[in-house]
């Protein structure tokens, strides 16, 4: 396992080569730059007689211990080196788990940080998050080494640490690299090398795997304790691994995404292994299955909001369950929140059994267990958990432990099913529980064993006791910043005093890690995990594999659907005004008059939906917000045919952006988020500001505003900062702008005014002469002068001024201010794929505005994973194949030993280009005798045998654009080196470089430094 790290100046690149003789024959792995490209690198995989060391020198002191992969940041390549790690123990015979202590990253373009300092075990490493560097040069990296050495992350060269015992034992045969995609913390990192490794040979990939050049890391908790029982030796391990595809600190990741993902998702093994017997026991844990969030300025009480409907939620929880049925068979939810009315986890735990409830899955696979934990537990009685397991104790019988017979590697009964335990957090409740659970499953599994002898199991508890505690610390560090409440309990199973102020201590420190480091914490994961906005994954250099992307990109319709939708959107500033019963048909169902197709999304914005009083300015009230969203499904599914549910809205303070989807495509809808930028008041309050809401629709992406520009006839700059405020400053999770969006449309009031003097406007109003409004419209001039709103578009206006009109009249301002009939409400938009079809006004009047409505038709491009895949692999075949046939070499012309005289043939056929296929050329019927000194076959006066054009074909073997074609050709027309789907075996991109030459060694390389190599040679 453990390595050399290797230089080489010029030109830069650095190697791993294995430190002792017996692995050398694994080879050499070498990572160099790909020139002009900090998104590429090259890797090579030399043989230990091919690698040149004489201009290579140990760039560490001590051996390292694998690589985890490649990344890209400040636009330069890094190569991620574990550079310590400890041992924390046996898993099973030839299963050792390590700790990772410290991680080092190399730039494969520079030196200036290879000598940067790095101290593992810093006491306050966990502690400086957001700490400004004082104008000292930091490392590129340094919050992804502070990241990977605090503790949590762990690897193993000996088996497939992503999986349970269970898992990895039935799935043996998959190979050694099938992980579990859910617990690979450096997916992102690796994949490049991963492909790498994929188009090596059988045997180059074994000398690769051979080296431990590459490390495979999780994150989680791994504790591993010795004991004997009945005089055997036995390991007792618990294994926690955190899922990464919703990974987050506590008020960053809450509930479901829309692929059915969960926050603080963790799948807990106890293991309990002898020399004859395995014993293991899986358990999960995850956040309520729900789109839901908090807030997490709070001390006490942490309010919650349910984000979205039951109709726009289920579809998810339908995804999380289906999928872990398909990977425990049987599911049975612990649901420990609090069952008080008044309390907000009550709503949250209503929420989660009304979609379980909903599930199309038979109970029996899906159950329901509540247990209110803090009230039957009041007063630190943690023993009434008995009550729980004396519930549950049924189910507990019925899934069963796997046992496994490990003299002959057979399974001697399998897991059947898996208790998924929740609470708000899923840290201190659900580790108390799950620790209660597992050890009745190991008391039930040693008595079952031991029924003829005497047993003493105090022992074993206190073991597992002392493991379930340092694993709930070990995750509530992770998630929370601080180690798990009530983790006194589970260690000792006694309730003291210290216990409780340790409690009360850890609490307060939560709040300040919450609310003050988690968000530097959480981008910091982030760029771990490859979810930044633009962030991609370095891909290794191969020539083959640059054409196949060049032709992917070409035959995207081959792997790809696409589909038009139609999406009605609309603003209304509201004035603070209540619904007073007016009909909204005029402005929502108004485009059926000009055509009967629905709409499959409705974007509704309002401006002013509360008023903006100093005391809702700082605050936002969302009663009346639904009272509005109440009324637009009331409208919009009046007509009984197609359904709309609720998807999402958010507001700010006076804004809001409500979107309601078609039913039946609700579930094609993912990745939906919402986000708030104030711009009142310098930035600190809510009356100017604009709310968004972006989602995935397929694989086309949308962002949708609703915004509030700062008023005043005569304040155009300041509605133009407002704009560009908006534009650079509100941020999605990951990092996404408005700006990485496909489509985006503006819903808003953005109080742009018309320039003209009041009597004239209102005189061209009177008239209905809109093109004089419009030649002096503010927002028009600004946008066709480049200060604002750069590539958008709007349609033509078509109707009069929306502003100012008196409250339930169709008359202009006659008010003491006597305003002058403006635009302000608008609706604007840019995307290549997006067609404004109809832009107008509607007749309502509880405001002083009117709202404004607008249908566009958008294209939805949907990607096939699955035919791109099947694609690109018949694309790398073809081309490996080209890649190793050379161009047939010039032969020399033969002199034309034929008599001018000779018998022509009749060829009736038109003369064409047509080469053979002679690798299918087996059968010599027909053919004339061979050739020899007395007699040649060419001079006998017959006619000259003529191709046999059955099979013959007229394409070049040697032309790229031909070698595709053959996929769709006949197998008989196939070239004969083609392998079969089932036998592809991508050649390494190695084959097609030019090795490194053998130099004599020097007397002061590598190799003699390191003491053994030349001896070998």
């Amino acid at each position: 396992m453990e390595t050399h790290l290797l230089l080489r100046e010029n030109p830069r690149a650095l190697a791993l080569r294995p430190t002792t003789l017996e692995e050398a024959p694994s080879g050499v792995l070498v990572f160099e730059e790909h020139a002009g490209s900090y998104d590429k690198a090259i890797t090579k995989l030399y043989k230990s007689t091919e690698f040149d060391d004489s201009q290579w020198r140990i760039l560490t002191s001590r051996p390292v211990f694998g690589c985890l992969g490649l990344i890209t940041v400040q636009n330069e390549c890094f190569l991620a080196i574990v550079t310590d790690c400890v041992s924390v123990g046996r898993i099973r015979a030839g299963e050792e788990v390590y700790k990772i202590s410290s991680v080092s990253f190399y730039s494969l373009s520079s030196s200036k940080y290879d000598d940067f300092a790095y101290s593992p075990g810093k006491e306050n490493w966990d502690d400086d998050w957001d700490q400004p560097n004082n104008g000292i040069i930091q490392h590129p990296c340094a919050q992804l080494q502070k990241l990977f050495s605090v503790g949590n992350f762990y690897f193993t060269p000996d088996f497939d640490l992503t999986k349970t015992v269970q898992a990895r034992t039935s799935v043996a045969s998959l190979g050694v690299h099938s992980f579990d995609e859910h617990f690979l913390w450096n997916q992102f990192l690796i994949s490049g090398l991963l492909e790498f490794r994929s188009k090596l040979d059988r045997k180059k990939q074994m000398d690769l795997d051979r080296g431990g050049f590459l490390i495979f890391a999780i994150r989680g908790f791994v504790g591993v304790e010795t004991i004997t029982l009945n005089g055997e030796k036995h390991e007792l391990s618990v294994i926690s691994k955190l899922s990464c595809l919703r990974a987050g600190t506590r008020f960053n990741a809450r509930g479901v995404d829309d692929n059915g993902h969960v926050a603080n998702f963790v799948e807990t093994e106890t293991v309990l292994n002898s020399e004859r017997v395995c014993f293991s026991y899986t358990q999960i844990r995850g956040s309520v299955p729900v789109f839901w969030e908090q807030q997490g300025m709070q001390l006490v009480q942490h309010k919650i909001q349910i984000s979205r409907g039951p109709g726009a939620t289920q579809p998810a929880v339908n995804r999380h369950f289906n999928e872990l049925l398909g990977r425990y068979e049987s599911v049975c939810n612990v649901n420990l929140l609090s069952q008080k009315e008044t309390t907000g986890e009550f709503q949250l735990s209503n929420a989660f059994n009304g979609a379980v409830n909903q599930l199309s899955t038979t109970k029996k696979k899906v159950h329901m267990i509540n247990f209110d934990l803090h009230a039957e537990c009041r007063g630190g009685n943690y023993d009434n958990v008995s009550y729980l397991i004396y519930d549950i104790r049924q189910i507990i019988d019925e899934y069963g432990y796997f046992l496994m017979d490990t003299d002959n590697n057979q399974i001697v009964c399998p897991q059947k099913g898996v208790f998924r335990t929740n609470c708000m957090d899923c840290l201190d409740r659900t580790n108390l529980v799950q620790n209660e659970i597992s050890k009745t499953v190991l008391i039930d599994y040693i008595q079952n064993k031991s029924r003829d002898q005497r047993f003493n199991s105090d022992k074993l508890v206190a073991r597992h006791s002392h493991l379930w505690a340092e694993n709930g610390d070990g995750l509530s560090k992770i998630y929370a910043g601080t180690g798990a409440l009530k983790s006194g309990f589970t260690r000792t199973g006694k309730q003291t005093f210290m216990n409780v102020l340790s409690d009360a201590t850890r609490s307060v420190n939560r709040f300040y890690i919450n609310n003050f480091q988690d968000k530097a914490r959480q981008e910091v994961i982030d760029q771990l995990l490859g979810k930044l906005a633009n962030q991609t994954s370095i891909t290794i250099h191969d020539p083959i594999s640059d054409t196949v992307t060049r032709h992917l990109t070409k035959r995207l319709k081959e792997y790809s659907t696409s589909r038009k939708i139609t999406i009605f959107c609309g603003t209304y500033n509201l004035n603070g005004k209540d619904f007073k019963g007016e009909s909204m048909e005029p402005w929502l169902l108004q485009h059926f008059t000009w055509s009967e197709e629905e709409p499959d999304l409705y974007v509704v914005g309002f401006q002013e939906i509360v008023e903006l009083s100093p005391q809702q300015v700082m605050a936002t009230d969302a009663e009346k917000r639904k009272v509005w969203e109440q009324q637009i499904e009331k409208t919009i599914n009046s007509r009984e045919k197609s359904k709309y549910t609720l998807l999402r809205s958010n507001q700010l303070v006076g804004a809001a952006l409500i979107i309601f989807a078609k039913s039946n495509i609700v579930e094609e809808l993912r990745n939906v988020e919402t986000a708030i930028k104030k711009t009142g008041i310098m930035g600190m309050a809510g009356n100017k500001g604009a709310v968004a809401i972006r989602m995935d629709y397929g694989n086309t992406s949308f962002c949708f505003l609703a915004a509030h520009f700062a008023s005043g006839h005569h304040n155009v700059d300041d509605r133009n900062a407002d704009f560009w405020t908006i534009n650079e400053g509100l941020k999605f999770l990951r990092g996404r702008t408005i700006d990485s969006h496909d489509n985006v449309v503006w819903v808003s009031d953005f109080n742009y005014r018309v320039s003209l003097p009041n009597e004239e406007a209102r005189m061209y109003a009177q008239d209905g002469n809109i093109d004089a409004l419009v030649k002096c419209d503010q927002l028009t001039r600004e946008m066709n002068q480049g200060r604002v709103f750069p590539g958008y578009h709007e349609g033509m206006i078509t109707f009069l001024p929306t502003y100012k009109y008196d409250n339930g009249t169709d008359i202009y301002d006659t008010s003491e201010k006597q305003r002058i009939p403006g635009w302000t409400d608008r609706i604007l938009f840019k995307g290549e794929k997006l067609n404004q079809l109809q832009y107008s006004r509607a007749e309502l009047m509880t405001s002083d505005h009117r709202p404004v409505m607008a249908i566009f038709e958008a294209k939805i491009i949907t990607l096939n994973q699955d035919a791109k895949n099947k694609l690109q692999k018949e694309l790398y075949q073809s081309l490996s194949a080209s890649e190793i046939r050379p161009s047939p070499p010039d032969l020399p012309r033969r002199k034309n030993t034929i008599a001018v005289t000779s018998v022509t043939p009749n060829i009736t056929e038109p003369l064409v280009d047509t080469l053979i296929d002679v690798t299918f050329d087996n059968n010599h019927n027909g053919l004339p005798p061979p050739s020899s000194d007395s007699s040649k076959w060419w001079e006998d006066g017959n006619i000259i045998p003529k191709a046999d054009k059955g099979r013959a074909t007229n394409l070049n073997p040697f032309d790229e654009e031909d070698l595709l074609g053959l996929s769709n050709a006949s197998p008989a027309k196939f070239l004969a080196s083609f392998h079969s789907d089932n036998d592809w075996t991508p050649l390494s991109p190695v084959s097609v470089m030019t090795p490194v030459n053998n130099k004599p060694s020097s007397p002061n390389n590598v190799s003699n430094a390191i003491g053994f190599w030349n001896n070998k040679q």
